[in-house]
């Protein structure tokens, strides 16, 4: 059994507000156009459960999410799993203000729960995609928005 690892943090600023960042991070059509576009559905409900499809080169990642955690437009809590691979992790979003801006903190536990031997679980492409995922696309999503 390996020991827990430090969770990857990852911290974003957005000239949005709260209400604006919490509707883009818990309604479906928002997400598919910043997260994953193949979300199949979503409800921001403590138990709810979805499951879809990532392909990263030839391996498929069945993403399997259930809500554990929500409190209206301070967080969120998902439990993390996939089909293919062994491990289990949690994912918390929250959110509060900081000089006139509103910060959302990802929160990524679990990670040394999945295989070693897959690039996709590595604490670099962990932290690499979040910073990605919030920095870039959900930044832009708001912008536009």
């Amino acid at each position: 059994m390996k020991q827990p690892a430090e969770p990857v943090i990852v911290e974003q600023d957005f000239e949005a507000s709260i209400g604006e960042v919490w509707n883009a991070i818990t309604q479906l059509d928002r997400m598919r156009q910043w997260f994953f576009p193949n979300i199949p559905s979503f409800e921001a409900n403590v138990g709810f459960r979805t499951a879809f499809d990532i392909q990263s080169g030839e391996r498929n990642f069945r993403h399997l999410w259930r809500i554990m955690e929500v409190v209206p437009e301070k967080l969120i809590k998902y439990h993390w799993s996939y089909d293919e691979f062994p491990g289990e992790g949690m994912v918390t979003f929250e959110i509060s203000s900081k000089d006139n801006l509103t910060r959302l903190r990802l929160t990524n536990e679990g990670l040394e729960t999945f295989p070693d031997d897959i690039p996709e679980f590595s604490r670099e492409s962990c932290e690499s995609g979040w910073k990605f995922i919030l920095g870039r696309n959900l930044k832009e999503f708001l912008e536009k928005h």
